[in-house]
């Protein structure tokens, strides 16, 4: 398995619409494009003093299923238009890692 980690970042005012946006928009459109070899997507927030952050933990079964998802640049955050904010507190950023001892 190998896991496929965003981290993303917004304002505490934000935090609650951006959340949002990410389970009724951003995650259901992730789910919709059916790759196969695609497992999961989680969802983890994160309150800090002057930022939210958030993650997501997406598990897949393969590299192929991960370039699927990503396109060439495996590393490269994948953000939709709609979910970049305007004025960006820290760069998205995504990391790749492969999973030891797995399970389901």
């Amino acid at each position: 398995m190998i896991s496929r980690i965003w981290h993303g970042w917004t304002t505490p005012e934000n935090a609650d619409r951006y959340e949002s946006l990410l389970k009724t928009e951003i995650i259901p459109g992730i789910l919709a494009r059916k790759i196969a070899g695609f497992r999961r997507i989680e969802l983890l927030r994160r309150v800090l003093e002057r930022e939210v952050g958030f993650i997501t933990v997406m598990w897949f079964e393969s590299w192929e299923a991960v370039k699927e998802f990503a396109g060439d640049h495996l590393d490269h955050a994948v953000v939709p238009p709609k979910a970049r904010p305007s004025r960006p507190l820290r760069r998205p950023l995504s990391a790749l890692r492969g999973a030891r001892n797995a399970r389901a």
